[in-house]
């Protein structure tokens, strides 16, 4: 589920971004920062690359700022925003930095300009009610390939990603009930190990 990295861009990087995704992206951003919290279900499909469809789940999230909380079952994410908690629903919870969990997808990929900081990027279409961008990882050691976001058009809401990883296997994220007038305190995205079962294991 969803995570980030923080590369710097160089210039010649930066010169392989195409200006028509950047704009959509940008006015995407500008919107986002207007929102003081938001609160949101999304689905997550997995399908294999020989094409095993592995289910649906299903879970809600959380955001303010640059802090999240995501639940899916009994799994939880917290981003209290400089370290992740995530509780694997039985007796671990894995602690680690923001700058250290990874490329992968997170709310910040729906929520913040991190396409300047971690990906290029390209318009692929804007066909239908979407645009279609798709985004390169700059760091090559992470897991995933590529990345495929759509952004509603009368929303200027990133409302689906597509993340391929390097096996090929494909994650489809969609997002929906959307609230972006949620009103929640910081205290929500503070960490309380009482919260969960006794003879769980943090990890730091």
């Amino acid at each position: 589920m969803f995570i980030l990295a923080v590369l710097p861009i160089v210039s010649t990087l930066n010169a392989q971004n195409d200006p028509a995704a950047k704009k959509i992206l940008d006015e995407v951003s500008a919107k986002i920062k207007t929102f003081k919290a938001v609160t949101a279900t999304f689905s997550l499909k997995s399908v294999s690359s020989k094409g095993t469809n592995n289910g649906v789940r299903v879970g809600s999230v959380s955001i303010k700022g640059q802090k999240y909380i995501m639940k899916q079952s009994k799994v939880e994410i917290i981003c209290d925003g400089s370290k992740i908690y995530n509780y694997d629903g039985n007796k671990t919870i894995t602690v680690s930095g923001v700058d250290d969990a990874g490329s992968t997808l997170s709310p910040q990929i729906l929520l913040s300009d991190f396409y300047d900081k971690d990906y290029t990027y390209k318009l692929v279409s804007s066909a239908g009610n979407f645009h279609q961008i798709e985004l390169i990882p700059i760091d090559k050691r992470k897991n995933v390939k590529q990345i495929n976001i759509f952004i509603d058009k009368t929303k200027d809401f990133i409302t689906k990603a597509k993340v391929i990883d390097k096996g090929n296997n494909v994650t489809e994220v969609t997002i929906s009930n959307t609230n972006t007038s949620a009103n929640l305190s910081d205290k929500v995205f503070q960490f309380n190990k009482d919260k969960y079962p006794k003879d769980v294991e943090v990890l730091d």
